[in-house]
C-alpha cells in the first residue's frame, strides 16, 4: 500500500472514511507540524544568541573615548578603534567627544535694569573699589571621560559657575585702571590658572583651554564720567611725557653750558696765575738787576716808563735845529705824520 506524505491529499479516499479515522489524521497532521515549528524555534533562538553576542563589538572614533559600564558601574575607558564588551544588559559604552571645544559667557546675555540700579553678574568689584562691568569667555574640553561623565552633574553649569567665583576673586585683587586699559592679559591668565586648579579639585575631568575677556568697561552709569578721567590722565601723561623731552633736551645743554663756563675760568684761572707769576720774576730779575747797577736800572726804567706813556699819546716830536727844513716823521705811535 503506497504511503501518502500529506494527509489532505487522499485521492478520493476521504469519501468513504469514518468520522474516527478523520480524527486520527488531524492528530497525525497537528504532530507534525509542532515537529517543524520545534525545529525553526531552535534555529531562530540560536540566531538571536548569536546576535545578541555580536551586539558587543563596538567602534570608537579618533575624537572619541569609550567609557564601559557594567550594570551601570564603571570598568573600563578604551581609546580609538575597534573593541568589544558583553552585550547589554551585561555591559554598556558610553561614548564622549574628547577634542570638541565647549565654550561658556559669563555676563553676556545678563538683562540688566539701570533704571533701577539692578547689578548682575558681568558687575564686578575691583580691589580699589571701583565696579567693572565685565563679559568673559571660557572655553573648556574633556580631558578625562571617566570624571567628566561621574564627577560632577552638569558641566556647563559646574564650569560657569567656578569661573564666576574665580573672575571674581582675581577682579577683587586688582585695580580698575589695569582690568580697563591694558592689563587684561594677566587676568585672563590668573583666571585660566586658578579655575583649573578648582575644577582639578572637583575631579571633573574637564581642561581649559583658555579664558578670553571679551568687554571690561565701567557701568554705563558713569562712563561718562570714566572717560572724563580717562581724557584727563592722558592730558596728563602728554604733559607729563612733554615736560620730559624738555627736560631731557635742557639738562644737557645747561650742563654743557656749566662745564664750558667752569672750563673758561679754569683757563682763565691758569692764565692769571701764569701772568702773575711772570710779573713777579720779571719784577724779581729787575730787582736783581738795580741790585747790581743801580743808575742803569733806573734810566731803563725811566725810559720803559717813558716808551710805554708815550706810545699812547698822538704827539710829535721835532729837533729844533731842523726849523724851517721840515721833514714827514715817524710819529712814536706808528702813525705817518
Amino acid at each position: 500500500m503506497a504511503k501518502n506524505s500529506n494527509p489532505w491529499e487522499d485521492n478520493g479516499a476521504w469519501e468513504n472514511i469514518s468520522g474516527g479515522e478523520v480524527a486520527r489524521k488531524f492528530k497525525v497532521l497537528a504532530a507534525k507540524s509542532d515537529n517543524n515549528w520545534g525545529g525553526y524555534t531552535k534555529y531562530g533562538i540560536l540566531l538571536l544568541i548569536v546576535l545578541w553576542i555580536c551586539s558587543g563589538f563596538y567602534q570608537v572614533q579618533p575624537s572619541e573615548a569609550g567609557v564601559v559600564l557594567r550594570f551601570g558601574k564603571y570598568i573600563d575607558t578604551t581609546d580609538a578603534g575597534l573593541h568589544y564588551h558583553l552585550p547589554r544588559p551585561i555591559e554598556e559604552v558610553i561614548k564622549v567627544n574628547v577634542t570638541q571645544e565647549r565654550s561658556i559667557n559669563l555676563g553676556a546675555a545678563d538683562v540688566r535694569d539701570y533704571r533701577n540700579n539692578a547689578f548682575t553678574e558681568s558687575h564686578m568689584l575691583t580691589g580699589d573699589e571701583n565696579i567693572v562691568d565685565i563679559n568673559l569667555t571660557v572655553v573648556w574640553k574633556i580631558k578625562d571621560a571617566k570624571d567628566y561623565l561621574f564627577s560632577i552633574r552638569d558641566p556647563d553649569e559646574t564650569v560657569s559657575v567656578a569661573a564666576q567665583s574665580v573672575l571674581r576673586e582675581i577682579v577683587g585683587q586688582s585695580e580698575m585702571q589695569p582690568i580697563i586699559t591694558g592689563d587684561r592679559g594677566k587676568v585672563e591668565d590668573d583666571t585660566k590658572e586658578e579655575l583649573q586648579r578648582v575644577l582639578d579639585e572637583f575631579e571633573s575631568g574637564i581642561s581649559i583651554v583658555r579664558v578670553k575677556l571679551q568687554k571690561a568697561d565701567p557701568p554705563r552709569e558713569v562712563v561718562d564720567a570714566f572717560n572724563e578721567v580717562q581724557r584727563a590722565k592722558a592730558d596728563m601723561e602728554r604733559f607729563k611725557n612733554e615736560a620730559e623731552a624738555y627736560r631731557n633736551e635742557v639738562i644737557p645743554k645747561a650742563r654743557g653750558h656749566a662745564a664750558q663756563i667752569s672750563q673758561d675760568a679754569e683757563a682763565y684761572k691758569a692764565a692769571v696765575i701764569n701772568k702773575a707769576e711772570g710779573e713777579a720774576k720779571r719784577f724779581a730779575s729787575v730787582y736783581a738787576a738795580y741790585k747790581d747797577g743801580r743808575e742803569v736800572t733806573v734810566k731803563k726804567m725811566y725810559l720803559d716808563a717813558l716808551e710805554e706813556v708815550l706810545s699812547k699819546a698822538n704827539k710829535v716830536i721835532i729837533d729844533p735845529s731842523q726849523k724851517g727844513n721840515l721833514l714827514p716823521v715817524l710819529s712814536l705811535n706808528g702813525k705817518k705824520e
